[in-house]
């Protein structure tokens, strides 16, 4: 059975939802290959003490890991957030199939580059679960104001 876009995004969403408890931004991503999670991570630069500890790169790793490589050209990477430059680069040498994102990132998210700084033969998908990814972060940085 084929899990759609929605079933993996939950999982990313469970992952940034770890970070909300670590008051880390509260960002999650998965990798997956043929219906099946092989990589994993969300925002820990806090924790880490390291500003490159952003859940798509920490995702990365676990795949990279899991393969033994450092080509990913038939995965895709579910993160809840728009990745920042520095991500869509990682992502672009791991030279990822498709990027399926939930939140837009009007601030500094990749997309704001052109030309764009993924791989050319990236698919990209945003808005999946939009509203859910949005709402995680809105509630985070509204309890920061507080």
């Amino acid at each position: 059975m084929e899990l759609g876009h929605d079933y993996f995004m939950k999982q990313a969403i469970k992952q940034a939802l770890l970070a909300f408890e670590d008051d880390e931004v509260p960002i999650g991503a998965v990798v997956v290959v043929d219906n099946q999670i092989i990589g994993k991570g969300y925002n820990q630069t806090k924790r880490l003490q390291d500003a490159t500890a952003h859940a798509e790169m920490l995702a990365l790793t676990s795949a990279f890991n899991h393969f033994n490589t450092t080509i990913l050209d038939e995965c895709t990477l579910y993160v809840t957030v728009e990745p920042c430059p520095m991500c869509a680069g990682a992502l672009k040498w791991a030279r990822l199939h498709q990027v399926v994102y939930g939140a837009s990132e009007p601030k500094s998210g990749f997309s704001l580059y052109k030309p764009s700084l993924l791989h050319k033969k990236t698919e990209i998908v945003g808005g999946v679960l939009e509203q859910e990814c949005k709402d995680l972060m809105q509630t985070f940085f509204e309890a920061k104001r507080d």
